[in-house]
C-alpha cells in the first residue's frame, strides 16, 4: 500500500529574518538579483528565488545562527563567487575547511563544493556546486 504525500507535492516557502528592510532589499534584490514580488510593510519583503517564495521577514531583534540559513545550487561556483565578490560580497573562511582556497570554496569528501557568505544581518548563506 502506498502512502499519500502530506507535503511532498506542496511548494516550499523559505524564511530569513532581518532587522533592516532597506539593507535587506538592497542585498537580496540588488546584489543577489532576486526578483522582488511584494513589499509587505512592515512584515516582510517577498522575493521569487527561482520559483521558491523567499519571505525576508522583518524582526525587531535578531541573533544570527552559526549555520547556513539559505543556500543556492549553482552551475559554476567559481564564476558565481567571483561575480558576488565584484558586487562587494565577502566569503567566509573556516579553519581547516576552506581557509587555503583562494576563493574560499570548500571541497567536501564527496566532491561537493561549497562557499559561504553573510547577508547584511549576519545570516549565513551558501553556494553549492554538486
Amino acid at each position: 500500500m502506498t502512502q499519500k504525500s502530506i507535503l511532498g507535492k506542496s511548494k516550499l516557502v523559505a524564511f530569513v529574518p532581518v532587522t533592516d528592510p532597506v539593507k535587506a532589499r538592497a542585498f537580496y534584490e540588488g546584489v543577489l538579483e532576486l526578483r522582488l514580488v511584494a513589499d509587505e510593510k512592515p512584515f516582510a519583503l517577498v522575493f521569487d528565488a527561482n520559483g521558491t517564495m523567499l519571505r525576508v521577514i522583518l524582526v525587531s531583534e535578531h541573533h544570527s545562527a552559526p549555520f547556513t540559513m539559505l543556500g543556492w545550487e549553482v552551475e559554476s561556483i567559481e564564476a558565481t563567487v567571483k561575480r558576488l565578490q565584484l558586487a562587494g560580497v565577502e566569503f567566509l573562511r573556516y579553519a581547516g575547511l576552506n581557509d587555503n582556497d583562494p576563493l574560499g570554496i570548500w571541497r567536501s569528501p564527496s566532491g561537493v563544493r561549497i562557499a559561504w557568505f553573510h547577508d547584511p544581518d549576519g545570516n549565513v548563506l551558501s553556494l553549492t556546486q554538486f
